[in-house]
């Protein structure tokens, strides 16, 4: 479920800049070399590409969203939401509730998480703690389908935007080539699509923040209740 709905349906919406652009720009510039394939399959060999195409961007849309955009924004995990939270100093949750949730790590994986005097001397080393705690946190909570639901959402548009900057990218290569072959349709797919794929871009930092937050409150909500 969660390959499906986190990973194959952005996939799939980000993979039509560059469907277009091997379809239509490459295949047929390359048409006399490939020729021999598409006569003999030319049904197999067309749903064949296009599956292998939405494949890639399966893997580089993840690619992407964890190397650039969460680490842009969460510096991979030590400054994630579920970090964050967990910190004396961050006022997402009230302290009474940080009291229980610690307690609860200590004693279900034996982490001690740094008092809030020790935090304030090493708050590195508070985060890399707390990054411990959650991934433990985490496993323990792999059969609950709450959290399994929100970690589909933020996975969702996570690897949307992560496959919106490479949609973006080949959409303007598409307008480019529109512009320098005097394609008007080139031109004005390529103008649209870069417009529609640059506002996930423009986003991503409230997308991914706004379900990263949802997700950390489903996430020691349901710890609390096991």
């Amino acid at each position: 479920m969660y390959y499906l709905r986190a990973r194959l349906f952005p996939a799939i919406l980000t993979s039509i800049p560059l469907l277009i652009l091997v379809i239509k720009i490459l295949l047929p510039i390359f048409s006399e070399e490939l020729k021999g394939i598409y006569q003999i399959l030319p049904i197999i060999s067309s749903l064949g590409l296009s599956a292998a195409i939405i494949f890639l961007c399966v893997q580089i849309n993840r690619l992407l969203a964890k190397e650039v955009f969460q680490k842009l924004y969460f510096k991979d995990e030590i400054k994630m939401p579920t970090t964050e939270h967990l910190l004396w100093t961050d006022q997402f949750f009230e302290n009474t509730i940080k009291h229980k949730i610690r307690s609860k790590v200590n004693e279900k994986f034996g982490i001690t998480l740094m008092s809030e005097v020790e935090e304030k001397e090493n708050e590195m080393k508070s985060r890399k703690q707390i990054v411990s705690a959650v991934s433990q946190i985490r496993n323990s909570l792999r059969e609950n389908k709450l959290l399994l639901q929100h970690n589909i959402e933020y996975g969702f548009f996570r690897n949307l935007v992560g496959g919106a900057l490479l949609a973006f990218i080949v959409s303007v290569g598409i307008l480019c080539f529109g512009y320098n072959q005097n394609s008007t349709n080139l031109l004005k797919t390529g103008m649209i699509l870069s417009c529609l794929y640059l506002m996930p871009i423009l986003l991503s930092k409230f997308f991914i923040k706004r379900f990263g937050n949802y997700y950390s409150r489903v996430l020691f909500e349901q710890f609390l209740t096991i």
